[in-house]
């Protein structure tokens, strides 16, 4: 392995930097977006029995909103009601939104880092082809005809652009794998919180 990276050249590193960073972050995003971190299937049932009659006490609510990602978005309701028992029915779907922006936006991060490495690694590997490519004719130019100048010039363009492609792949299906993860996710939450709404909704009225 090492012996291929000397047969790179100098522009690899970039490359290898990039495979780091990329297995990292998509390691972080498998453990982040489990589904028990970001909506348990049971929870929001769970959530309308424990507040069925009257809102559950502060520790309670705390509880619910350290659970998951869905869990924040429900109890953001039932702080705004244990805050402010005649909170208008606007204002309490606003609250809620407001929290469910802030998941989507923990559940869509480091997102946007694996789609740039899926879109730099080419251009990187692209990069270090036209150094091979310019030393290959530096090898040339003085109506010289140096072998090993010439193989070292084509190694470098060949093993940068394999390993351009080798990283930016994998990072491109897991950009689409997490995404559409997150998109459906998303969904979950959205349609749970308008459940829950309506629940609370009832409760206050109740």
């Amino acid at each position: 392995m090492f012996s291929i990276i000397q047969a790179a050249g100098w522009p690899i590193w970039p490359l290898i930097v990039c495979s780091i960073l990329a297995l990292a972050l998509v390691v972080e995003r498998f453990l982040a977006l489990k589904t028990a971190k970001v909506a348990p299937p049971n929870l929001l049932q769970e959530a309308i029995s424990v507040s069925a009659h009257n809102v559950p006490s502060a520790e309670v609510v705390n509880q619910l909103g350290q659970n998951s990602a869905l869990g924040e978005v429900l109890a953001s309701g039932l702080r705004a009601i244990n805050s402010e028992p005649r909170i208008s029915e606007a204002d309490l779907r606003a609250t809620m939104e407001s929290a469910g922006r802030r998941v989507a936006q923990n559940l869509e991060k480091y997102l946007t880092a694996i789609a740039t490495i899926a879109s730099a690694a080419p251009l990187l590997g692209l990069l270090g082809t036209v150094i091979g490519m310019i030393e290959i004719f530096g090898s040339q130019s003085g109506g010289g005809n140096n072998p090993t100048l010439l193989a070292h010039g084509i190694s470098i363009a060949l093993y940068n652009t394999a390993f351009g492609l080798i990283v930016a792949i994998p990072a491109l299906i897991f950009w689409r794998y997490f995404r559409s993860r997150v998109d459906g996710y998303l969904l979950t939450l959205e349609l749970s919180a308008e459940q829950f709404l309506r629940h609370l909704n009832k409760l206050r009225r109740g």
